[in-house]
């Protein structure tokens, strides 16, 4: 692994083969479960996908570029007091002219699959087909081309949270029209790039579009709905949308284009605060249901949201005398519509939470998204931190979510796709990113456990992010990228960092082979690594 291994302590165990490897703990001083934690040493299957993302407004400046029409985060950002800094994305890596500088990044890492966005405003200025822009077609038909002629496949995100201003006003996901706005978009798509490009993404994380875009306001276009219907109303009309432009897809260019089409949602793996306490278990499901579930059931399960989620909402708003739930109803042949309208199951995920059942709300206040709940989560002060506040490295988080997925969505999903996976630094991080570096080794191998050994469908694994680019609502305060940029300098030069070198290893490496070399019984090295027999030796002095 290299020097960024620095703190770890690898013992030596005997395989139920019988032969000696080397396993270590990512992170010994926290997690250090040998049933659990230890290190895994396999390989994925060999059509296993690796992939790299981006995101339009993130990475490609140009906002006002040659048509481009404004977006919902230009509005946000000029608006002033809203990201940190009051940065901007106006020329984020500057990728609308950089973009062949990208695609030698991912070539450079021995990655077959790139996946990125399209930005709907640089496509159709007003958000609608009679304002296409032809300098914005030939820019993505450019770079899908490129892509292609360096052996690496398209994956191709719709939408990634820039709405078209024009559209957000009049109304955006709140109006009753947006699905056939969005469904008219996707076919323009399908029909201009369908020919080469095989994997679509309808949206990325709709949670955040409704709960921080449509709930709390903290990020674009600003809405705060937490305490009306507006949160449960934008998810619903996403949803139709999505199925909308699913049903074209299948109806209309499938045959002829042979593609898969999916929708990519996140979700944490929520730990109950005491497996041994129903009330915790319960709580974990809930929160799970009222985040990830009210997306997946619709289009995985059931063609509806969950019952928990009906159950809970409509209560609460009866209990506060309103006429009709404030979670709106899909009609049954809206709900044939949404069942079954992807190809794969997207998922983006990050990290791990506890979670505690609460007593229940103050029904003389107004209900929220939040208090819907009756859950308390929270992340323990000991885990591992990351630039970002929000974001602990729990490894083995990833493993217990891909099963639950798998259990309550069961075997008919087309295959887990893992869509988004990577952590924070801080601004101006040393290239030697040891934080990111650890989370690779340790979120990929726990992909690994549970594809080989829970036989978990898990088909691809796609980091965050190729470079450093505009972290939303902290601007360019904290980075995930896998290549440094630095946004002082007019050409934005990028300059790969060790987790670049890490991640193309484990690329090449397809996992993380069994070390072939036998290990003494005890050493210490000078970068600090012990290794032993057991994990307790490397404690001792």
């Amino acid at each position: 692994m290299g020097s960024p291994t620095i703190n770890l302590f690898i013992f030596v165990s005997a395989l139920c083969t019988g032969s000696i490897t080397a396993h270590f703990f990512v992170y010994p001083e926290v997690f250090n479960d040998t049933e659990r934690d230890a290190f895994y040493y396999d390989t994925f299957p060999e059509d296993f996908q690796w992939s790299i993302a981006t995101s339009a407004y993130q990475i490609e400046g140009g906002w006002n570029a040659d048509g481009k029409g404004e977006s919902i985060w230009d509005t946000f950002v000029h608006a002033g007091g809203k990201i940190a800094n009051d940065h901007t994305g106006d020329i984020a890596c500057d990728s609308y002219n950089r973009y062949k500088d990208d695609v030698d990044l991912i070539a450079a890492m021995g990655l077959k699959f790139y996946r990125f966005s399209l930005s709907w405003p640089r496509l159709f200025p007003d958000g609608t087909v009679k304002s296409a822009n032809p300098a914005g077609l030939a820019y993505y038909n450019n770079l899908i081309n490129h892509l292609i002629d360096n052996g690496i496949t398209p994956q191709v995100t719709l939408y990634h949270w820039d709405l078209p201003q024009a559209l957000q006003d009049e109304g955006g996901f709140l109006s009753d029209d947006f699905p056939e706005y969005f469904n008219n978009y996707a076919k323009y798509c399908f029909e201009h790039f369908g020919d080469r490009v095989k994997f679509w993404i309808t949206f990325n994380e709709p949670w955040v579009i409704a709960v921080l875009g449509h709930g709390f306001g903290i990020f674009a276009p600003g809405v705060q709905g937490l305490a009306d219907n507006r949160v449960y109303l934008s998810a619903h009309n996403l949803l139709l949308a999505h199925a909308m432009a699913y049903r074209s897809y299948e109806a209309e260019y499938r045959s002829s284009q042979q593609g898969k089409v999916g929708i990519t949602m996140n979700a944490n793996h929520f730990e109950p605060s005491d497996r041994s306490n129903p009330d915790d278990v319960t709580a974990s499901y809930t929160a799970q249901q009222f985040s990830l579930g009210w997306f997946a059931s619709p289009v995985f399960k059931t063609g509806d949201y969950p019952e928990i989620m009906r159950k809970k909402v409509d209560a609460k708003s009866k209990a506060r005398g309103l006429e009709k739930s404030r979670l709106p109803h899909f009609t049954e042949e809206q709900k044939t519509m949404l069942l079954g309208s992807s190809d794969f199951f997207g998922l983006n995920h990050y990290t791990t939470l506890h979670c505690n059942q609460t007593d229940g709300d103050d029904p003389s206040s107004p209900p929220t998204y939040p208090s819907d709940w009756d859950v308390y989560t929270w992340q323990p002060s000991h885990w591992p931190t990351s630039g970002s506040s929000w974001l602990r490295p729990v490894p083995w988080g990833f493993r217990q979510l891909l099963n639950w997925i798998s259990d309550e969505y069961g075997s008919d999903i087309g295959g887990i796709y893992i869509t988004e996976n990577g952590v924070s630094t801080h601004d101006e991080e040393e290239l030697q990113d040891t934080i990111r570096v650890l989370y690779f080794q340790g979120y990929i191998n726990e992909v690994l456990k549970a594809v080989k050994i829970d036989k978990v469908d898990v088909r691809s694994y796609t980091a965050w992010s190729l470079m450093d680019n505009f972290e939303w609502g902290s601007g360019y305060t904290e980075r995930f990228g896998l290549h440094h940029v630095d946004f002082a300098h007019p050409d934005r030069p990028r300059t790969a960092k060790q987790s670049a070198q890490e991640y193309a290893t484990i690329v090449s490496n397809n996992g993380f082979p069994e070390p072939t070399t036998t290990l003494p019984e005890k050493t210490t090295h000078d970068d600090g690594v012990c290794i032993a027999t057991t994990p307790e030796d490397c404690q001792s002095p």
